[in-house]
């Protein structure tokens, strides 16, 4: 590797090059070292005004990227954008609108002139009995948790293949590869996610443009102040939990690699594809250790 160094070297300057290099990831693909850089790289995150969503956003500023943070609440944005020392975006964007996700997609690309890379994270969480929990519920989580991502995707695809190239990551679950009692909602809603994501993903084969799917476990974030105010479902899986910064660093290594699919943890991604493989020995099993809620 010391004529790559050389080479470089003679090219560019010593600062230049410490800077590249730090804004720069190595990464193995079959026999091949890839190199990544997050150098200017616009990268757009839904539902980043807390949880995932910041941590993500801080973790590729870090890297040389400019994160363009989406969320509701612009307090909460404001409060993010203050830990971004470099270049950031704040909008103030209701997902669930057809009209604020089309012009904030229209004012990124009049301001950045491009979109790398569109990471669908926002949605939240609703834990109840199918019988208890009305149509309104069942209606917001698919709204929020699916029909967002649709509508998202859908928004900044026409830039993306307009110039063949970028990366669509949607934000899944565990849950939506393994239902658990008083999850059938939000399990459903993120089902959708990971069949609409491998969809695309076929459809968008030969466009130049990947597509992602990220499917954390439980993380310790404020989601479960919503979805189990009481905290007993949060007490049962204290230990198994992820922290928000572990998911934003598998985030990272999946905007580079751009792999199809990453489960996290490990145990869960196992579990799941057990589950794939013996649903009708394994699915009752699973159905009693699982019932945490």
């Amino acid at each position: 590797m010391n004529w790559i160094f050389k080479s470089l070297l003679h090219k560019i300057s010593f600062h230049w090059m410490v800077g590249y290099i730090e804004s720069t990831i190595c990464y193995v693909e079959g026999n091949n070292i890839i190199m990544y850089s997050y150098e200017g790289k616009i990268i757009v995150i839904t539902g980043a005004s807390g949880g995932i969503g910041a941590e993500i956003a801080c973790l590729v500023a870090e890297r040389g990227a400019i994160p363009i943070l989406l969320a509701r609440r612009s307090d909460k944005l404001a409060e993010v954008g203050s830990r971004i020392a470099g270049e950031k975006g704040l909008f103030t964007v209701d997902v669930t609108s057809n009209e604020q996700v089309t012009l904030a997609v229209d004012q990124i690309l009049e301001k950045y002139g491009t979109i790398d890379v569109w990471i669908n994270n926002a949605g939240f969480g609703l834990f109840e009995y199918v019988q208890d929990m009305s149509m309104d519920r069942f209606e917001e989580l698919m709204e929020v948790n699916y029909y967002a991502v649709v509508r998202c995707t859908k928004a900044v695809l026409s830039h993306m293949l307009r110039v063949r190239s970028g990366h669509i990551i949607n934000v899944a679950s565990v849950a939506g590869k393994i239902g658990t009692p008083k999850a059938a909602a939000y399990s459903a809603s993120k089902h959708a996610v990971i069949g609409f994501t491998n969809s695309i993903r076929a459809e968008l084969a030969d466009s130049g443009i990947r597509v992602s799917l990220l499917n954390p476990g439980p993380i310790d974030t404020p989601f479960f102040d919503i979805s189990d105010p009481q905290g007993h479902y949060k007490k049962n899986i204290q230990r198994y939990m992820l922290k928000p910064e572990t998911v934003a660093l598998a985030m990272t290594q999946l905007i580079q690699s751009g792999k199809a699919d990453m489960t996290l943890p490990f145990s869960a991604a196992f579990g799941a594809k057990l589950l794939q493989i013996f649903p009708n020995w394994l699915s009752g099993i699973a159905g009693r250790l699982l019932n945490k809620k």
